[in-house]
């Protein structure tokens, strides 16, 4: 446990992005035994967004009205870029998540993915003014913001904002010497300004929970006992200056596993860092599309195309050569949940202006069309 903004946070947060669902909908009373486990186990911080599906809702029903308000911190985001054109839309979502939450005020609230032209969006609407307002008036007790894009942009904002409270990073050992996501650098420029950092994707979307085998053998080797994805939370939790490390856990099996791993958290031995070492440069060695399943492509794509559950089939086939078992991970995940497989692109490109990762979309969805011998859907006659 540290200490940050003047509050006493335990090192594992609730990331309420992925949460368990029947069919469509979020299974709210599974949230619940989700959530008790968490609080019971002395964890009190909840990460939601504006943009995140049900998610705020479900943290009214399975949280907000539940527990006590002052019993743990609720955070949550501001995505002015998306279908917003006025100053007005973006503080409508403001009101949206503080009516839907029901929470009454923020602990942690962010503006939502900055990073390359999305910055703009929040200057021009003067968000950042907006935002310390409302703390101001104690609906809002700390002020940040989350960021996927290079450290040279984050040292733009920082210099520019430094009134930043602090800064929601995407860190693992996967990722810490990544080029384009920069996890190391980020990390270090979010220091350099003295600002405390919350950690998001540290088991990377879920892919760094059941790495290839070499990396699984690697860790397991070292701690037959010990889960895969212990060692992404502890590799993130054992840095300096980190306020919690985000969990989008989906399952109590995954609660109860992570809370295993990080109710005693102790810092990394040197052989255990050396271990991570190991890893990282043995999945280096294994080229993978490094989506992390945040679909904020599919929000923007005019033609519906499933795209991190085509790359997930593609990463599938990638790691165990299994052609059959990687086309039944795009049916159910494309086709079976109403999405349009990669061959339907149409190169667009809105999908990649908004991808986080960087990722060239339209090329990699081209090459899983062809890969699993995909066909255009035919047009009905009229």
């Amino acid at each position: 446990m540290g200490q940050y903004l003047g509050e006493e946070i335990r090192k594992l947060g609730f990331g309420m992005m992925r949460l368990p669902r029947k069919g469509e909908e979020i299974d709210i009373e599974t949230t619940k035994v989700m959530v008790d486990k968490f609080m019971q186990a002395g964890f009190t911080y909840f990460d939601t967004a504006w943009i995140y599906p049900g998610s705020e809702d479900a943290v009214r029903q399975a949280l907000v009205e539940r527990y006590p308000r002052e019993s743990y911190q609720l955070a949550t985001k501001l995505a002015a870029w998306h279908e917003c054109k006025t100053t007005e839309d973006a503080i409508a979502q403001y009101e949206t998540s503080l009516k839907r939450t029901g929470a009454g005020y923020f602990d942690y609230y962010l503006l939502h993915n900055l990073g390359d032209k999305r910055t703009d969006v929040f200057d021009d609407f003067d968000l950042w003014k907006f935002a310390f307002e409302q703390k101001a008036q104690g609906k809002i007790r700390h002020v940040g913001f989350s960021f996927h894009s290079t450290a040279d942009q984050l040292d733009r904002i920082l210099t520019d904002h430094p009134e930043t409270e602090f800064v929601q990073l995407q860190i693992n050992y996967a990722d810490w010497e990544h080029k384009d996501i920069q996890s190391r650098l980020n990390y270090e420029t979010a220091r350099r300004h003295g600002k405390p950092v919350i950690i998001m994707e540290p088991v990377k979307g879920g892919m760094l929970a059941t790495p290839p085998e070499p990396v699984q053998k690697v860790f397991l080797d070292a701690e037959p006992d010990m889960s895969v994805a212990s060692w992404a939370l502890r590799f993130c939790a054992n840095l300096p200056g980190v306020i919690t490390v985000l969990s989008g856990m989906s399952t109590p099996e995954q609660m109860d596993d992570n809370l295993a791993v990080m109710k005693d958290f102790t810092r990394l031995t040197d052989a255990e860092q050396a271990t991570l070492l190991e890893a990282r440069d043995v999945l280096a060695g294994i080229p993978l599309i490094p989506c992390t399943g945040c679909d904020y492509c599919a929000k923007v794509c005019p033609m519906n195309i499933g795209v991190s559950g085509s790359f997930n089939g593609r990463n599938l086939l990638t790691l165990y050569g299994n052609k059959e078992a990687a086309g039944t991970q795009i049916f159910w995940a494309v086709g079976a949940q109403g999405k349009k497989d990669a061959v339907e692109c149409i190169r667009c490109g809105k999908c990649e202006d908004v991808c986080p990762q960087h990722l060239e979309i339209r090329k990699l969805l081209a090459e899983t069309a062809e890969v699993f011998g995909q066909k255009k859907a035919e047009k009905k006659e009229e």
